[in-house]
């Protein structure tokens, strides 16, 4: 699959927009790294699937809790409420992206250090549950 610029872009910004957010979380919920990854995970998930199909995935009537939680949560961020804002953005996210989460798991196994870990019989079971894989009976 070939990507765009603008895609090569918004692959950047998004990642760039999880990293800040991580980093956020990681120092006790920082409003300006929040903001900063919320705002860089928006462009870029705008640049990779363009503006038309971002206002569909939002606007979908099954998606449309998550994306009230994931708005209200960054409102909440910007308005000085760090935490609570970092818990009903996490609703909305799981609202909006849980259905995804199935497929990362899958990715994540394929790499080298995390695969095994994600493979592991003692672990497996718990992230096949908690990601929602579903495991066809042999």
């Amino acid at each position: 699959m070939w990507l765009t610029e603008s895609q090569k872009f918004g692959v950047a910004f998004t990642f760039g927009g999880c990293l800040f957010f991580l980093f956020g979380v990681l120092t006790f919920f920082d409003r300006a790294l929040l903001a900063l990854g919320n705002i860089l995970f928006l462009v870029g998930v705008l640049l990779i699937i363009g503006p038309q199909k971002t206002y569909t995935f939002f606007t979908r009537p099954s998606k449309r809790r998550g994306s009230f939680f994931f708005c209200l949560g960054i409102l909440m961020i910007l308005l000085k409420w760090t935490f609570m804002g970092f818990i009903v953005e996490s609703l909305g996210i799981v609202g909006l992206f849980g259905d995804f989460f199935a497929v990362i798991v899958q990715f994540l196994r394929s790499l080298p250090l995390i695969g095994p870990v994600l493979s592991h019989p003692a672990v497996a079971p718990y992230v096949d549950k908690i990601a929602g894989v579903r495991v066809l009976p042999v």
